[in-house]
């Protein structure tokens, strides 16, 4: 039999770059895996009552000073996160500054987690 070797002498995986707090910025997001992002909310999208119940937001960088071709339009990289079973998310609205967690995976378009953890950061008041 053969000792499993303890966790700090394992080999590690592939490592991200990540910036401060261990968050992986949206242009070096890896294939999958673990990931913890933050950005704001672009945009939200309701889907109709007679299909299934799906929440689905598209988080982007602060794009101020973003000179990257992001998917070829110039546009900063863009993340897409899904509550799939719900309608809505209390406070995930276009606008939030909030941080997400969980497993990403790649999606034809563009990345995708689904059910994240989130944390909102904050938010745009409205008038």
């Amino acid at each position: 039999m053969v000792p499993k070797l303890p966790r700090s002498a394992e080999p590690a995986a592939k490592a991200t770059p990540t910036a401060a707090g261990g968050i992986t910025p949206l242009d070096q997001l890896p294939d999958r895996g673990r990931v913890l992002c933050q950005g704001h909310v672009e945009s939200v999208t309701f889907v109709p009552a007679d299909r299934t119940a799906e929440f689905s937001a598209i988080v982007s960088e602060d794009d101020a000073g973003y000179r990257g071709a992001g998917a070829g339009r110039g546009r900063p990289p863009r993340l897409r996160i899904v509550w799939l079973g719900r309608r809505r998310v209390p406070g995930i609205e276009a606008g939030a500054q909030i941080r997400v967690e969980g497993m990403l995976a790649r999606g034809k378009d563009m990345p995708t987690i689904f059910n994240p953890r989130y944390e909102i950061l904050s938010r745009q008041e409205h008038e």
